[in-house]
């Protein structure tokens, strides 16, 4: 059959216009450790401001120093901040017990917490925020809500994406925030940017609230495109055979969907104008419970959501950066 150099062009032309992908490879076995290593009983439930938490706090910050990040405010991965609950006694503000002391009498209190912030420079001066927090509830009632799918999923994501992407450099500065006190108002995420100085250099936040526990169909929700629509096309590329990637959830005048736009540590940068994308599934029966434990997650559909929230930074870095 002959070609004329008009059908050559155009076949050439749409050969490069397709995008070919790598498949995503991560050690799914070290993810699947590291959320049953911050969902156990140990840790107590992660609560802001009790030792449980402070033991996640030095677990992630232990990863980000074996990953050879840097820091980005100040020195140090660690940056510990408190805030004062006007009028507020302590059982008020936590529902775990403490035996050994006595608040009654206290009116205001005080908790103290800290966020692990690390980054992977890149070539530019542009900034993409990847974070997750990962305090819980503590211990209620006797019982320990550990908090696999929230929010130790999106914390031992981090993990994962920190290691991909330093054999997979971007172009732009990657920053790993593992944020605090998300569960009591988002005050880790709030610290955070009120310290951050170069604020209108952050291009975006990618945050990962509840990515581990599909209650039916495989399906992860990335929320956000209603306020920045122009974020979509680099997610519609990303594809995957076991994971539907579904967007949504971020209109206010939809009645059919609860509107997640405020729902997360994603708010405090969409209040300061910064897009976001959240990538999360719907509250399911182990939400906010004791049974949200490492043998609730599904195992599968956890490993393939972290490969597809892989891909679609790699499509927002490469959109934004053009």
């Amino acid at each position: 059959m002959k070609l004329n150099l008009f059908t050559v062009a155009a076949f050439l032309l749409l050969l490069g216009s397709c995008k070919t992908h790598k498949p995503i490879e991560i050690d799914s076995d070290e993810l699947l450790a590291n959320i049953q290593i911050l969902s156990d009983d140990s840790l107590e439930g992660r609560a802001f401001s009790t030792l449980g938490n402070q033991q996640a706090q030095q677990i992630i910050l232990d990863e980000y120093t074996a990953l050879g990040l840097e820091p980005v405010l100040g020195n140090n991965f660690l940056h510990g901040f408190s805030h004062t609950f006007k009028g507020k006694k302590r059982q008020d503000v936590f529902p775990i017990k403490n035996p050994k002391k006595d608040f009654s009498n206290v009116t205001d209190t005080i908790a103290k917490g800290a966020n692990v912030i690390g980054m992977l420079k890149g070539p530019s001066d542009k900034s993409i925020v990847i974070s997750a927090h990962f305090d819980h509830l503590g211990i209620i009632d006797g019982k320990i809500f550990n908090g696999a799918d929230d929010n130790a999923s999106g914390t031992a994501a981090l993990f994962t994406i920190i290691k991909y992407f330093k054999n997979n450099p971007t172009k732009h500065n990657l920053i790993f925030a593992a944020f605090d006190a998300e569960e009591i108002g988002s005050l880790g995420a709030d610290y955070f940017l009120k310290n951050y100085a170069d604020k209108s250099n952050i291009s975006l936040n990618i945050n990962m609230d509840m990515i581990a526990h599909s209650e039916y169909d495989p399906e992860l929700f990335a929320c956000g495109l209603h306020h920045y629509p122009e974020l979509r096309n680099p997610l519609e590329d990303v594809k995957s055979d076991k994971v539907l990637l579904l967007f949504g959830h971020d209109d206010s005048k939809n009645k059919e969907q609860a509107d997640w736009t405020f729902s997360s540590d994603h708010r405090v940068f969409h209040r300061e104008k910064i897009p976001f994308i959240y990538f999360g599934v719907p509250d399911h029966k182990d939400y906010h419970r004791a049974t949200d434990t490492f043998e609730t997650i599904n195992k599968d559909f956890y490993i393939e959501s972290v490969k597809v929230i892989i891909r679609a930074i790699e499509n927002l870095d490469e959109y934004l950066a053009n």
